[in-house]
């Protein structure tokens, strides 16, 4: 048996983890004007266990940057659909030990669903002006420690997801080819720290000095959902900063209603037809899940050029309505929601009380009709913690409290890879840049963003200094507090 091997520390079962989508760093008070060591800067190497990278992105051209550092032992070969390294992009591999293939996906750094390049860029992008999506949330992409150089080690795949084995094999390599912060954003450990291959690896890269930053997940707001919850780790819930992307809905009746999500769509009527999706169901057996907007229960006669009202089931509404030709959707959602979903057709979300409006006015009037604007930013009051976010208390250990800090994470902007649509549905065409995603897995690169600035002007703190100077430094947004 191999844990009898004197050589073997331990052996436990491989299994299969999740992964956990330009304002955020001035809302955080690092703005372009901020202080920098570029010198040491320079020679910082972030790494990140992702989806892998999109080199041919701006955010990750090298110009001005000088040879590696001296001490990076990193590699990158040539692979497919990969166009190779830079002096930004320092390192790029890949890990599939299971050794299956994945008809989705490329055995090769490449990025094919778009993660890895958005928490890349968000941690140590170039400065890109005049960045946006389609518009929206325009102004400079950037990460925290743009001069610092980036290597990205491939765990995740679109149809398996991140195995532990590939994981430890990575955090491994990261820690001997020299990397000075890793970030993980990816689902770990909830219970045992000994058989979580992020707990183990991150363990043995902290004994080289190397801080591990990683997302606390997205199975908020239960109490002890938090994950990655080990004492060594930086584990990082997500927080909104003071945007959001709202679209406007008018009645027939005259009456407007705010929907919250990414409609890029401008209306070619002035006015559509409106209906529900359980009255325009398919057949009698289907007219329960008609009123989700399933595919395969609607009739397409009854929603062809129309709007569809629909109560939210799973994500691609908009995609099913569409591909029957139809217009767009309203998406009802019982749930408290704060993040803005990318629609691929004209499509927006409301709150249970506007839906039972809207579907009293539906079956209250002749010929309902409506019109869906494109979405706009408006500002909010923030920062407030995301209600996906997994909450403490720790499960692991009852008397450590985790998460040790929260990072934007909600409606961040940043790169993304041009082989995927925005939406991933069917029918989808469109296809941007950049794009606006939400997740502990945005909120993690900005916390290992920070540790690499710390990192640049104090090259020779521990990651438990760097890790206290986050957790314990702060200031008030919302101007003095009266505790009396």
């Amino acid at each position: 048996m191999l844990m009898e091997l004197d050589e073997v520390a331990s052996v436990f079962p491989n299994r299969y983890h999740k992964l956990h989508t330009t304002k955020s760093w001035d809302f955080i008070g690092l703005p372009l004007t901020a202080k920098r060591n570029l010198k040491l800067e320079r020679n910082i190497v972030v790494g990140l266990l992702d989806t892998g990278i999109t080199p041919q992105s701006e955010s990750f051209k090298d110009d001005g940057l000088g040879p590696p550092p001296s001490k990076w032992k990193g590699t990158c070969g040539h692979f497919a659909n990969f166009s190779g390294c830079n002096n930004k992009i320092v390192g790029a591999k890949y890990f599939k030990l299971d050794g299956n293939s994945d008809p989705a996906d490329i055995l090769s750094p490449i990025d094919v669903d778009g993660h890895g390049t958005h928490t890349s860029s968000t941690l140590a992008g170039n400065l890109i002006p005049d960045a946006s999506l389609y518009g929206l949330a325009k102004g400079t992409a950037r990460g925290a420690v743009p001069s610092a150089r980036i290597a990205m080690y491939k765990v995740c795949w679109v149809s398996s997801g991140c195995a532990d084995m590939d994981i430890l094999a990575a955090l491994d390599d990261a820690t001997s080819d020299g990397v000075d912060v890793i970030s993980i954003s990816i689902g770990g450990a909830t219970r045992d720290y000994v058989t979580d291959s992020i707990s183990v690896g991150a363990f043995h890269a902290l004994k080289k000095g190397i801080i591990t930053v990683a997302s606390a997940g997205n199975e908020g707001p239960s109490l002890g959902s938090v994950s990655n919850h080990s004492p060594w780790l930086l584990t990082v819930a997500a927080s909104g900063i003071d945007r959001q992307f709202r679209s406007t809905i008018k009645l027939g009746d005259g009456k407007s209603f705010s929907g919250i999500g990414i409609n890029t769509f401008d209306p070619k009527e002035k006015i559509y037809p409106l209906v529900s999706g359980a009255d325009v169901a398919m057949n009698s057996e289907s007219k329960e899940n008609a009123r989700f907007c399933f595919d395969n229960t609607l009739d397409p006669g009854k929603v062809k050029g129309r709007l569809v009202y629909c109560t939210l089931g799973q994500w691609g509404a908009d995609s099913v309505v569409k591909g029957i030709g139809g217009i767009g959707t309203i998406v009802e959602n019982e749930q408290y929601f704060d993040t803005a979903q990318i629609f691929m057709a004209p499509a927006t979300m409301v709150n249970v009380t506007v839906g039972a409006t809207i579907e009293n006015y539906i079956h209250s009037t002749r010929s309902p009709s409506a019109v869906i604007y494109q979405s706009q930013e408006v500002r909010i009051s923030a920062p407030f913690a995301a209600s996906f976010s997994s909450r403490g208390p720790n499960p692991g250990s009852q008397h450590l409290l985790k998460p040790d800090i929260a990072a934007p994470g909600v409606d961040i902007l940043a790169a993304y890879t041009l082989m995927k649509s925005l939406t991933g549905l069917k029918g989808d065409t469109q296809h941007s840049k950049f794009t606006l995603l939400s997740g502990t897995s945005m909120a993690c690169p900005h916390a290992a963003g920070v540790a690499a600035y710390i990192k640049s002007f104090h090259p020779t703190w521990t990651p438990a200094a760097i890790k206290s100077a986050i957790m314990t430094t702060g200031k008030d947004k919302h101007g003095p507090v009266n505790h009396s």
